[in-house]
């Protein structure tokens, strides 16, 4: 019994290291475009408005098929979906070596950011499939993390690999990770065994997602909206970052890896701090209703001062305060997911947070137009910036407002807090 459980053990942390590894990768991937930009930009004769557009036409894509890849996560599971995923998107990332026109880098965009739509609902079912809820915050703070050692990684690697062999070798190189990690993923999840039987792997009891109570269920709107109102910042701050560090303080192509690593490094941080906060305050006997939400105040109060990044005197007081806002941002999402595997019943999971994402990817959508708009009319970064450091207390206002006191789902899969009504 007790190698048994020991074996179990080293498998759950394995799936751990694989999707740590995997969200990664889909950073890694989807970053190389905006540390390329100066030199794109040069080849191509791109604006600001059209280096916007490429990251919304990105994030629009990603919108429209998430709600398609949440269901088939949910119908396929997370083995089968995962491991085609990986590779399309690895495909996709190659192919931006082999583009030459605007219309070619936006096909290979598109499929990119279809694919990589399935990583977050396929990561979280697989936190919630697998892992027992002591071990769930730890394992999502850790693939939380993940992006941000991708995003530390990328500007270190890929500027001196693009500086040495070319733009297209960075596309190619980074692309071609992907299937390394298929090899690893695809016999890891045949002898681990689920805390709760994934739904894919008994047909015979699913029923079908019910779209009108999903709907009705505070729970889904609850992780929607603040999905809606955080996102934004993340997916402004990851395209738009290297370029804020190149015009404001004049950093070449060279130089931009280090404040980069230094704010990723931090948003890393911040991630690993929620994880590990989570189990310790259920250990002192805090319910899971304050343990979630208090960190969460926590981290929104961190982020309010994000604006004065744009008077910093140096790059390096720059990095450091927007590093504060990632670590708080990474530090509130951490939790944000957390919650969303503790309280969505398993079998539905990966479509709420395919929904949150769909939200989330629109207001990055026009978060990243509308910087695209302010910098090439003259108004600089101060206006995302201000949307920025409030979005968080907004969010958590509107969790406690849908979900006054979280709990457990039953088996049944009720709501809680409040009975599931119309919102």
């Amino acid at each position: 019994m007790h190698d048994s459980a020991s074996r179990a053990r080293r498998l759950r942390r394995l799936l751990v290291a694989l999707v740590f590894c995997a969200a990664a990768l889909n950073y890694v991937d989807r970053q190389v475009l905006a540390l390329l930009k100066p030199i794109l930009q040069a080849e191509f004769d791109w604006g600001d408005q059209d280096f916007a557009h490429l990251g919304s036409v990105f994030q629009l894509s990603a919108a429209i098929a998430l709600p398609f890849v949440g269901w088939l996560v949910d119908r396929i599971g997370v083995r089968w979906g995962y491991a085609i995923a990986v590779a399309v998107w690895s495909l996709a990332g190659m192919a931006h070596a082999f583009a030459t026109s605007m219309q070619q880098f936006v096909a290979a965009r598109v499929v990119l950011a279809v694919a990589e739509a399935v990583h977050t609902p396929a990561a979280v079912k697989s936190m919630a499939t697998y892992l027992p809820l002591r071990e769930r915050s730890l394992g999502i703070g850790l693939m939380n993390t993940a992006p941000n050692v991708g995003a530390i990684l990328t500007p270190l690697l890929i500027p001196p690999v693009a500086l040495a062999f070319g733009w297209k070798a960075a596309f190619l190189v980074t692309g071609a990770l992907g299937f390394v990690w298929i090899a690893f993923w695809w016999p890891s999840l045949r002898q681990l065994q689920p805390v709760q039987a994934e739904p894919a792997a008994q047909p015979q009891r699913r029923e079908p997602v019910r779209w009108a109570s999903l709907f009705r269920d505070r729970r889904t709107w609850a992780f929607v909206g603040a999905k809606l109102l955080v996102d934004q910042v993340w997916w402004f701050l990851l395209f738009w970052t290297p370029d804020f560090f190149h015009r404001v303080f004049g950093m070449g192509q060279g130089q931009l890896g280090w404040p980069i690593a230094i704010v990723y490094s931090m948003a890393a941080a911040g991630a690993l701090s929620s994880g590990l906060l989570f189990p310790r305050l259920l250990e002192r006997g805090i319910t899971m209703d304050r343990a979630r939400k208090l960190p969460m105040l926590a981290y929104a109060l961190l982020i309010l001062p994000l604006p004065l990044a744009i008077a910093a005197g140096s790059p390096w007081t720059a990095a450091l305060v927007i590093g504060l806002a990632l670590f708080a941002h990474q530090g509130f999402m951490t939790n944000l997911f957390g919650l969303a595997a503790d309280v969505v019943p398993p079998a539905i999971v990966a479509t709420v947070v395919a929904l949150g994402a769909v939200a989330g990817n629109l207001s990055g959508t026009a978060m990243i137009e509308f910087a695209g708009w302010s910098l090439a009319h003259g108004h600089g970064y101060w206006p995302m910036f201000a949307i920025c450091g409030c979005a968080y207390l907004l969010a958590l206002g509107w969790i406690h407002l849908m979900l006054p006191r979280l709990q457990l789902p039953g088996g049944d899969g009720a709501a809680i807090g409040l009975p599931p009504r119309q919102v």
